[in-house]
């Protein structure tokens, strides 16, 4: 993406995304011209049961994976906040995956800054 010179837009939003299985949950979709700053990650356990899970970008909405979380516990019925700034560009992929069955709900605030 190229540096932006004109002028844009920038808004505070969040993604709400409860996840059951394993099937790779996109949490940020991007799109051209748009640069995503993570603020905080929220994800509850809501099922009772302990589970583990990954968080990665899909570079460019592509096939390689950047992992950000690996294996990351959280116990059954809590809450695990992941508040490290992240920020993807144009086409990444924001990706939350579950190793297994789970019922999991998951809060994501981001800042949108369309360039486009």
């Amino acid at each position: 993406m190229a540096i932006p010179s004109g002028s844009g837009t920038e808004v505070l939003k969040n993604a709400l995304l409860t996840v059951t299985d394993t099937t790779e949950a996109k949490l940020i979709d991007g799109v051209a011209n748009h640069v995503y700053t993570v603020i905080s990650i929220s994800v509850c356990e809501t099922a009772g049961a302990a589970e583990i899970f990954n968080l990665f970008i899909a570079d460019d909405g592509g096939a390689t994976d950047y992992e950000i979380l690996s294996d990351q516990a959280v116990n059954a019925n809590k809450t695990f906040i992941f508040n490290d700034r992240v920020v993807l560009t144009g086409t990444d992929e924001l990706i939350f995956k579950s190793n297994g069955a789970c019922d999991i709900d998951i809060v994501v605030s981001y800042i949108d800054q369309d360039w486009s």
